[in-house]
């Protein structure tokens, strides 16, 4: 008796299909960060907001550090891109909607609702990556994330603000939360991501754990650095912007100079720091690319204190290009430190504690720059730069017991 013959297997997307899918999801991912960290501000000092209340607006953010509160949720019901679909949805709307609500507790309400859709979406589109693509493609996806999410970025912030000066901000709003409904419509004809099937409790114990592997103090240690690294970085970037306006730049020249150019330049720099921290490791990558990224705070400190256009010009292709170093070599630290079977949710955990020291740090911005003056700021958040690297010697033990055998 002959055996059945078992069923030609269907394949799966081809390398090709999985990086435009790849491409499509993370532009969904930064096109509501371009529209928080971008366009809301410069349409707020528009508005005549003050100093205080636009560094205040970076509490905004904070869904995007509360996310793991509610990621068992979009793992474990429904499918990820139907989730990702309703999320941009959401954002879409949400952002149309803003510049109609005035500056009253409506604006600030959908503004808060944008951020958490984008939250969501950010949970499921990592998920849907760590899942369908090949461990071999990892590599290439991530270089196509940050490319994807900063032209997005692009799109909502400098695209977005350049345009402001030439028609209605209501018609700004609308075509950048056109584009996010546009990108919404192919998402659930993407491939299905499987689902986990370990209980609550076994994935809970795997993550302590990871956390204590190396003792509770050295937990302490790592989350410490993580909320350190970028804080010089996080304390200034919601003042920059302001900054060039007050110091008589036009939104065009904030559009095109600080977030179009800007934004090209922290790509190339990205590619070149992950190139550079391939060479060098990790742990020397977070040395000398940290250090460049912590002293490019001092040309803004000096564009404030000596201003012209040319220095403000200056001060911000090196803080874009030195950002752009820096972000790379942390985010190979990250994935250092948070490998194993638990990826995702470990890499999870440790930029939401990167994102609650922006946001809080963003928050007294205002505060900061209206009393000390932009030149006493931009000073300060180079100092505020510098704890990090007094933890780095831990930082460097963790990735040696981290490191495969």
């Amino acid at each position: 008796m002959s055996s059945r013959p078992s069923p030609p297997t269907t394949p799966g997307p081809s390398a090709g299909a999985l990086a435009g899918m790849t491409v499509l999801l993370y532009l969904g991912s930064g096109l509501p960060m371009g529209v928080v960290g971008e366009l809301v501000p410069v349409w707020l000092k528009v508005q005549g907001t003050s100093l205080e209340a636009i560094g205040l607006a970076s509490l905004v953010g904070l869904p995007w550090t509360l996310k793991p509160l509610w990621s068992p949720l979009v793992d474990r019901v429904g499918h990820l891109m139907g989730w990702a679909t309703a999320a941009l949805l959401g954002v879409g709307l949400g952002v149309a909607l803003l510049p109609q609500l005035g500056l009253g507790p409506a604006f600030w309400v959908v503004l808060v609702g944008v951020a958490a859709a984008s939250a969501t979406f950010d949970l499921a589109a990592d998920g849907w990556v760590a899942t369908v693509l090949p461990a071999d493609q990892h590599g290439r996806a991530n270089g196509l994330r940050v490319a994807a999410y900063r032209a997005a970025m692009l799109l909502a912030g400098g695209g977005a603000v350049a345009l402001g000066g030439s028609v209605s901000w209501t018609v700004v709003f609308a075509l950048v939360g056109g584009a996010a409904l546009l990108l919404a419509l192919p998402l659930l004809l993407l491939p299905r991501a499987p689902r986990p099937d370990a209980s609550p409790v076994r994935w809970l114990s795997e993550l302590l754990s990871w956390v204590r592997a190396d003792g509770w103090l050295a937990a302490v240690g790592i989350v410490a650095f993580v909320m350190l690294f970028k804080l010089g970085d996080a304390a200034m970037g919601p003042m920059v912007k302001p900054f060039w306006l007050d110091a008589g730049l036009s939104v065009e020249e904030v559009g095109f100079i600080s977030i179009t150019l800007g934004t090209a330049l922290t790509i190339a720099g990205a590619l070149l720091g992950g190139e550079l921290t391939t060479r060098l490791g990790a742990f020397r990558g977070l040395w000398l690319l940290g250090a460049a990224q912590a002293l490019s705070n001092l040309g803004y400190a000096a564009a404030a204190t000596w201003p012209s256009r040319s220095a403000v010009y200056a001060a911000s292709v090196v803080e874009s290009f030195t950002g752009g170093l820096g972000t790379a070599a942390f985010l190979a630290a990250l994935m250092a430190l948070t490998g194993g079977r638990q990826a995702t949710t470990r890499f999870a955990l440790l930029t939401a504690a990167m994102g609650l020291t922006r946001i809080l740090s963003g928050a007294v911005s205002g505060y900061g720059a209206a009393h000390l003056g932009y030149a006493s700021w931009f000073l300060l958040t180079f100092v505020l730069a510098l704890p990090a690297f007094a933890l780095l010697p831990l930082v460097r033990r963790r990735l040696v017991s981290a490191a495969p055998p």
